[in-house]
């Protein structure tokens, strides 16, 4: 047979650039992570991969601080795990109390209501943390409620918020908790059996420097009694969790097919949790805060304000308010065009207003920070603005010479 397409001409392999990430994800990869994408791919029922899964297991469960038997990752990016927490455990009808401080949290109550749901929505100002007084009188406006949804690190602002707290009020109402942690887990607290939290999910390519398209997930046996109590067939075929664990979970030792699972991206997400074992969980917390504190001390140098309060504030990403007067795009534009630097742009009612930089995973170095100080106080001076690099500099210099004295 003859094609009837011709082919595309002008088109060869793809060149992509080197940069340096440092917005709001994704994250660099560290080599060791990038050299697991280019293993030979195996089958996904293989007994070397099925061995390699159960790692993964036993090491999320580590990243998590959980002992929940029912931890995995989900084959799709964190909104695929926040959408598999939602769809098993809402049914039609259900009143689910949604914490909105962000995008995030605006998509939680989507979740809710494309499942038949009430999202009771608890409002707190961009850049607020969740204010755990207003969960506590949600809940006892609506002691049906059957669970309570929050962001514990907000993406599109840098605030995190008190997930001990909010959980701990879920808890006592006797209400499940399901729990953002995409851009928290690995680089601040995630105490997943400490909270008591029931439902918790993140994502591979923020702090845990890993390709984007994995959702790791917990569930408490509290939610995983609520999902065996479902009235209703799980409206999702892909995430439901009856289906997807007999592959990775194999009751009676018998894996059965489900999907084929992205082999060389579990590659790399058993490398990078591999090396957050090996670093270890409160040594990897403490370098976001030790970069974060280089990076802030030079930001303030530069007269660049932060969005969200010190005690509120996510080390690992950091949002300041653009200076009056500064095309903010321009700015993202120069730093990519001039010295491969990505940043982020604000979102929804902060678009154009404040630049968000990220201090993810292997994208926490003291070379990032240099660069990213350096680069913008190069581009704000040639806009006029006054920014002292060489001032900047110091003052991040500071904080890692002070540590290390």
């Amino acid at each position: 047979m003859t094609a009837r397409i011709p082919p595309p001409s002008g088109i060869a392999s793809c060149v992509v650039p080197t940069r340096v990430l440092m917005g709001p994800g994704p994250s660099d990869m560290h080599p060791r992570v990038v050299a697991a994408l280019g293993k030979p791919a195996i089958g996904h029922l293989d007994p070397a991969f099925v061995a390699m899964m159960e790692e993964i297991k036993t090491l999320l469960r580590y990243a998590f601080q959980t002992r929940n038997e029912l931890t995995f990752a989900v084959s799709g990016p964190g909104s695929v795990g926040m959408e598999t927490c939602f769809v098993n455990l809402v049914e039609p009808g259900d009143k689910i109390i949604v914490c909105r401080n962000g995008v995030f949290g605006g998509r939680m109550i989507e979740n809710v209501q494309r499942l038949g749901g009430s999202a009771l929505m608890v409002d707190d100002g961009w850049g607020e943390p969740v204010d755990p007084e207003k969960v506590a009188d949600a809940l006892k406006a609506n002691p049906d409620a059957k669970a309570v949804a929050f962001v514990h690190a907000e993406t599109s602002t840098g605030a995190q918020s008190d997930a001990a707290a909010i959980v701990g009020l879920a808890r006592n109402a006797g209400c499940l908790s399901i729990v953002d942690a995409v851009t928290s887990l690995g680089g601040t607290p995630v105490l997943t059996d400490q909270w008591g939290a029931d439902a918790v999910y993140s994502g591979s390519q923020k702090c845990l420097s890993c390709v984007p398209g994995l959702a790791p997930v917990t569930f408490s046996e509290r939610a995983i009694a609520r999902l065996k109590e479902r009235k209703n067939k799980v409206p999702s075929w892909f995430m439901d969790l009856g289906l997807v664990l007999e592959y990775w979970n194999a009751p009676g030792g018998k894996r059965v097919y489900h999907h084929t699972a992205p082999v060389n991206s579990l590659f790399a997400l058993h490398e990078s949790l591999v090396m957050l074992r090996d670093e270890g969980i409160e040594t990897a917390w403490g370098r976001h805060r030790l970069h974060h504190a280089a990076l802030k001390a030079g930001l303030e140098v530069l007269g660049l304000r932060f969005l969200v309060r010190e005690d509120a504030r996510l080390p690992q990403l950091n949002t300041v308010h653009v200076p009056v007067g500064i095309d903010e795009a321009g700015v993202r534009r120069q730093l990519l065009d001039r010295y491969n630097l990505e940043i982020g742009a604000g979102l929804g009612p902060l678009a154009g207003k404040v630049w968000r930089l990220g201090l993810m995973g292997y994208s926490a170095r003291a070379e990032n920070v240099e660069l990213c100080l350096g680069a913008l106080a190069e581009t704000l001076s040639g806009m006029g603005v006054e920014a002292d690099k060489g001032a900047a500099l110091a003052a991040a210099r500071s904080i890692f010479t002070g540590v290390q004295a």
